[in-house]
């Protein structure tokens, strides 16, 4: 069975900045990723910092899947999470340690999707469509730099 990896590399300097791609981003323990927004305390959500804040994945699958299903069309970037994977059940993760190339992670909790992220988009139906499957929110454990192409695996 082949390993996951990691797809695409989003940031964004501030809470509702566009997310730009990235060939590779420095994941900072204890942190986020250099010049994200939660790395920066610019987040929607950094007034109330939590340890799984830091850094946020979503599977293309899923992002393939609101396109299939509801016509749905999203870049990858459009979903607000930090790196898109292909090949690993992100779910599976939760309460877990794993790896994203030379940096360690720890899974906290699944990523649902929120009023914001459809205001953002401008697609409503982006909620029901993402419900268990909108990604996972991680702490960064051991920092490191996370590129394009990097496995994922315990």
């Amino acid at each position: 069975m082949k390993p996951g990896r990691i797809e695409a590399i989003h940031l964004a300097s501030s809470a509702e900045a566009p997310m730009h791609g990235v060939a590779e981003a420095t994941a900072i323990a204890g942190v986020g990723l250099e010049g994200d927004r939660y790395a920066t305390r610019r987040g929607s959500f950094s007034a109330k910092p939590k340890p799984g804040r830091q850094i946020t994945l979503i599977e293309a699958e899923a992002i393939e899947a609101l396109q299939r299903e509801l016509g749905l069309v999203l870049a990858p970037g459009d979903t607000r999470r930090n790196l898109v994977t292909r090949g690993v059940a992100l779910n599976h993760l939760v309460g877990r340690e794993f790896r994203v190339g030379e940096v360690r992670l720890r899974g906290h909790e699944l990523c649902e999707p929120c009023t914001d992220l459809a205001r953002m988009t401008g697609k409503p139906q982006i909620l029901p469509g993402l419900v268990h499957r909108g990604g996972l929110r991680a702490e960064i454990l051991e920092g490191g730099v996370i590129r394009v192409g990097d496995p994922i695996g315990h």
